[in-house]
């Protein structure tokens, strides 16, 4: 006959009782878990805030649609500044890279280089701007810059280099992301001077 007075501790046959060690893993696996998730969270709601904030800042410049042609990676040249270095585009893949084609004969490209000499020199170092030109010879644009200028100014007479972007007017000017993408795309002259190309630029990097 079963014994009324003993309890039935709960347990049936076969259970085996979880040991503390073990209880205090799983809390601690858990917690862990909880916050690998938050972080993952925080981390990607913050990436988004971040290109949220860049394309803010880069819609000021009101961009214009990229070509199919610059869907992918930009078209890589090389050319020669005024001292004979030679740039390559490739060779600026960890920075972001601003690439303006313009002329001395150009008008609006006239009125467009004080802001866009004024955006070199507050990027100092942390982004490139050069601009490509499309004049005939080095003798025009000395003229054009005759106390020197903080752009990177490389000379394309064949054009070749604008063509291959797609372009023939000037000017027009490409952002290129650290990845060597093109990311932007302006045509016409724009105001480089306001903060917010500044910060487009910046926040690519």
């Amino acid at each position: 006959m079963p014994d009324k007075g003993r309890r039935d501790s709960g347990t049936r046959p076969g259970d085996q009782a979880v040991p503390a060690g073990a209880r205090r893993a799983l809390a601690i696996a858990i917690v862990v878990l909880a916050t690998v998730t938050l972080a993952v969270r925080f981390f990607a709601g913050a990436a988004w805030t971040a290109a949220a904030a860049r394309d803010s800042f880069c819609r000021a410049l009101s961009p214009d649609p990229l070509s199919p042609k610059l869907q992918g990676l930009a078209p890589d040249f090389e050319l020669a500044d005024a001292a004979g270095k030679r740039w390559s585009l490739r060779a600026l893949r960890d920075r972001p890279v601003l690439v303006s084609f313009w002329a001395t004969w150009c008008p609006p490209c006239v009125e467009e280089m004080p802001s866009l000499e004024d955006l070199a020199r507050r990027l100092g170092d942390r982004a490139t701007v050069l601009a490509v030109s499309a004049d005939e010879s080095w003798d025009a644009i000395r003229g054009f810059f005759p106390r020197g200028t903080p752009l990177t100014v490389l000379l394309d007479p064949s054009r070749q280099v604008p063509a291959r972007w797609g372009t023939s007017q000037f000017p027009e000017s490409f952002l290129v992301d650290p990845t060597g993408h093109v990311r932007y795309a302006f045509i016409n002259q724009r105001d480089w001077s306001i903060p917010e190309a500044t910060a487009c630029i910046e926040d690519l990097r």
